[in-house]
């Protein structure tokens, strides 16, 4: 459970129907398996004692009996099994016949939570056997216990695990518009689980997929789903086993028709994150102790679970070319209102022949044509200096006039130089100063052309760069609009590439492969033999690394020790353990000793979850201490 992992389990163990000694058999037999696995948490399918195809066997009193014998036999058979598992089964209580799961851990019961809300249509027909959960919990005598809470809506709260607390409930529960899921997500609940027999018809497994995904997605909650298989009548019904694992609106696991145990981790953690930060659940009743606790024995969870290496950026090219799609859009959206509403003459963007300068001028480029403007309206101005290439030049004007943006070249070599007199500076002295002066300087060229002729200085740093302050205060770091704020680096690289491929300008293709192909530089230093010898991630480290940090850190508010665990299960093939760290350190000391810069941003378009924005998402003094984060990261070895 270290960092906040809960390895969970659904399972649809074998089954012949109302053979319950035998379904009792393999119940255990798959808790046992999880239990090897390490599962905290097992979910098995509705009805599994029995099987949910009895039919009129329902009304058997040895049937019943069975059931309840069989359930003695798993609770007997798993009295040193530490793994909480939900088994579904029928109960008779005060005359009543309930269709029910069973909560057991260590060879007790937990609690009993009957089905709320009982399908009665199409094939289904479990208004006949069974009755609707009451509307109160009550305690009742069972097996042997003197106590057992029974009712819908129990929170299992585990003591030793903070922010663990077991939700449980029984098909069509999910189904029904008040859920009772969404009282016990309401109460505390971080996990849900699905005790489900839910038969297969043509496009139903989808329709299920999305109700479980966004369950988990508005209640802000990990959900445990396990259907029903092999084993039931196939009179009139298949039933394909249909098992998901889902965490916040993300499918971890799935599988259909086939047997056995599925098994990944819900991070409660960052679903207590969520919860704190959205304050969307509101208060509940204070319910979730209702259900009997439980403890866990500690330990780290073996993580099986993927984790994106780039946490920004689809894996999958369709959905990967549909947020490119979506953040040009927003972001050329964006600075359409802002061109109109200020009256803007012309946009004014520097071009350097990098990245970031890129993607910044095609960016105003949609926008210019959204308005029906002349792209001729874009004044690209390149300004080379000690330590432009031929190449970067080179490609700057290409861009600018394939593109038809007005292009000029305003070389600030004397500019710097003449500064550099002024202040006494030594030209040979290649340190911060050296560098910072032909930033700032090429900012007063683009502010003072744009004063010139109406327009706006059109920001090209990106939310990378805001992160690490790897930006020049008053320089690169100052526009009037930044539309690449909130861009990370590993993105603006596949925003860039996306044009380049499926852009509506072919022409541009070649350009932009070379810019893609291109070191990410300042090129604030002289060049060696007319090649780029400032490279950015040699300085700063891999942005590959520095935009997980970024994600997981700002987005979810973790901890030194979980960025590392994660770092190292998504890149560790790619970058040592020690790199990681080296690397991981650095982030934090950049971020907290340059937020003042991120405190005075100019106005730019949020289109991610991730922003830095002192107006919008992140406010954060200048002067806040990073020694608790750095102490935490230095322990890590």
């Amino acid at each position: 459970m270290k960092d906040g992992f809960i390895s969970v389990a659904c399972g649809a163990p074998k089954l012949r129907l109302a053979d319950c000694a035998y379904n009792a058999e393999q119940s255990f037999q798959m808790m046992r398996s999880a239990e090897k696995a390490g599962v905290k948490v097992l979910v098995l399918p509705e009805l599994g004692l029995t099987g949910y195809t009895c039919g009129d066997l329902f009304y058997q009193e040895a049937l019943l009996r069975e059931a309840e014998e069989g359930l003695k036999t798993v609770l007997e058979a798993t009295r040193n099994l530490e793994v909480v598992a939900a088994v579904g089964m029928p109960l008779r209580v005060h005359n009543e016949l309930y269709n029910c799961a069973v909560i057991i851990q260590k060879g007790r019961i937990l609690g009993v939570v009957p089905k709320t809300h009982l399908p009665n249509y199409g094939e289904f027909y479990e208004k006949r056997w069974f009755a609707p959960a009451p509307a109160e919990a009550e305690s009742l005598p069972l097996l042997g216990q003197e106590f057992v809470t029974f009712g819908a809506g129990q929170g299992f709260r585990c003591e030793n695990v903070p922010g663990l607390v077991l939700g449980f409930e029984i098909c069509e529960d999910l189904w029904s518009p008040d859920s009772p899921s969404i009282r016990m997500a309401k109460d505390g609940a971080a996990i849900i689980g699905n005790l489900s027999a839910s038969n297969d018809v043509v496009g139903k497994d989808a329709y299920r997929r999305q109700l479980v995904t966004m369950q988990s997605a508005k209640l802000l909650c990990g959900y445990v789903y396990a259907s029903a298989g092999a084993g039931e009548s196939t009179s009139d019904l298949v039933f394909g086993a249909h098992q998901m694992i889902a965490e916040n609106g993300a499918l971890l696991a799935e599988r259909r028709f086939e047997g056995g145990l599925l098994v990944s981790e819900i991070d409660v953690q960052r679903l207590a994150c969520e919860r704190r930060r959205t304050q969307s659940l509101g208060e509940g009743s204070g319910n979730e102790g209702c259900g009997e606790t439980f403890t866990l024995t500690e330990g780290k969870t073996k993580l099986t679970r993927h984790v994106s290496p780039m946490p920004f950026v689809p894996e999958g090219k369709e959905d990967r070319d549909e947020r490119c799609r979506e953040i040009l859009l927003l972001a050329s959206l964006g600075l359409r209102r802002r061109l109109e509403h200020t009256g803007a003459k012309c946009a004014v963007v520097g071009l350097s022949g990098g990245l970031d300068s890129t993607l910044a001028v095609l960016i105003t480029g949609l926008a210019m044509k959204m308005m029906d403007r002349p792209l001729s309206d874009i004044i690209a101005v390149t300004m080379p200096c000690f330590g432009t290439t031929d190449r970067t030049r080179n490609n700057a004007v290409l861009l600018a006039e394939q593109m038809g943006a007005a292009l000029r070249t305003v070389d600030i070599s004397q500019s710097v130089r003449s500064h550099f007199r002024d202040i006494g500076h030594d030209p040979e002295d290649h340190s911060v100063t050296y560098e910072n002066a032909q930033a700032r300087e090429r900012t007063q060229v683009l502010m003072d052309i744009a004063n010139e002729h109406g327009g706006l200085v059109i920001g090209t740093g990106d939310l990378s760069e805001l992160a690490l302050g790897w930006c020049t205060y008053n320089g690169d770091h100052m526009s009037m609009y930044g539309v690449n704020a909130s861009i990370p680096k590993t993105l603006v690289r596949h925003l860039v590439g996306y044009l380049s491929r499926d852009g509506e300008e072919p022409e541009l293709h070649d350009v932009l492969e070379d810019i893609l192909d291109t070191p990410v530089s300042p090129e604030l230093l002289p060049a060696v033999k007319g090649e780029i010898s400032q490279r950015t991630e040699d300085l700063v480290g891999p942005y590959e690394l520095h935009d997980f940090f970024l994600y997981y850190i700002i987005r979810w508010g973790f901890a030194p020790g979980k960025v590392f665990r994660l770092a190292q299960h998504a890149l560790g093939r790619k970058y040592s353990r020690e790199v990681i760290l080296k690397w991981l350190k650095s982030f934090y000391r950049r971020f907290f000793t340059q937020q003042f810069k991120r405190n005075c941003l100019p106005d730019g378009p949020k289109i991610g979850t991730v922003s830095l924005s002192p107006r919008g998402d992140w406010r954060m003094p200048s002067d806040a201490q990073a020694a608790v984060w750095l102490a935490e990261a230095e322990a890590l070895k």
